[in-house]
């Protein structure tokens, strides 16, 4: 299935509801916009947002009950009812304001399921309505739904390739660190710093960078260092475990009652006097 053209063609058949959304003057006819029943209307079951920030809401519901609704929801016309398009939170608060009714417009055309998350996914990408969590898995299946490369979902939600690949490494980091992240505990910029790091490691991490307040540079070379320790564990361990000498140092110990040395492959042995040498001598076979 092919991003392109299918993706184009729904946000093409909406463009012209959806873009007036931006006030009740856009509209010439009386007719476009109606106020219907809250009760009737669904909401899009592929709404990849989930998460809504409890303060805001009240806040625009306030805002709603004191001046209006300002800018109209989308729905089309689905099982004797209404299928909610674009307008998640204001159809929220409005339920929290315990309106009976909401400003819409009714977008006269097919819509199936495919078409209808994309416009779900779009919609929230676009206008930057996910936290840093929901982006990614956004992204995450638009890629995998379509097949697309970076590149090309880079192309149709209008975000450099970058800023697509490192939301993406995010999915990476542990469900308890994803946690933070979403409740606004940690930034973006923090959580970009444990990828890469164990799960284990990612929470001593993120619970240090909690605990002391640190700020994004801060974390970083937390991060650096933390790095840095374990390549000099992991470039000791290897230099002595993995010589064939050493392999044998403790039998070495067991059996040789001088002081040696082991380097690498070489063993060498510290004799004290002349009576040592001899005592050594005497242990080799005649």
């Amino acid at each position: 299935m092919a991003l392109g053209r299918g993706l184009g063609a729904i946000l093409e058949e909406v463009g012209q509801a959806y873009e007036s959304e931006v006030g009740a003057s856009s509209y010439n006819q009386g007719e476009a916009i109606r106020e219907i029943d809250v009760s009737e209307i669904t909401p899009n079951p592929y709404q990849p947002r989930k998460n809504f920030d409890k303060h805001a809401l009240e806040e625009l519901s306030k805002s709603i009950v004191r001046h209006g609704l300002l800018q109209p929801i989308v729905v089309i016309e689905k099982d004797n009812g209404y299928l909610l398009v674009a307008g998640e939170r204001r159809l929220r608060a409005h339920k929290l304001a315990k309106l009976e009714t909401i400003k819409a417009v009714i977008a006269e055309v097919d819509i199936d399921d495919v078409k209808l998350r994309e416009l779900a996914l779009i919609e929230n990408i676009q206008r930057e309505d996910l936290n840093a969590i929901e982006l990614a898995h956004s992204y995450d299946e638009l890629i995998k739904v379509y097949e697309i490369t970076h590149d090309e979902l880079s192309d149709v939600v209008n975000k450099s390739r970058s800023q697509i690949t490192n939301t993406l490494r995010l999915l990476s980091l542990s469900s308890y660190v994803q946690t933070k992240l979403t409740d606004g505990i940690i930034s973006q910029g923090h959580a970009k710093v444990l990828v890469g790091f164990n799960e284990k490691e990612q929470k001593l991490l993120v619970d240090t960078i909690i605990g002391q307040k640190l700020s994004v540079r801060e974390s970083e070379i937390l991060a650096k260092r933390k790095r840095s320790s374990e390549e000099d564990v992991q470039e000791d361990v290897p230099t002595k475990s993995v010589t064939f000498v050493g392999s044998y140092e403790k039998k070495i110990k067991e059996r040789l009652p001088f002081a040696f040395k082991v380097k690498n492959n070489a063993l060498e042995i510290n004799f004290k006097d002349k009576d040592e040498i001899e005592k050594f001598l005497n242990m080799l076979p005649k």
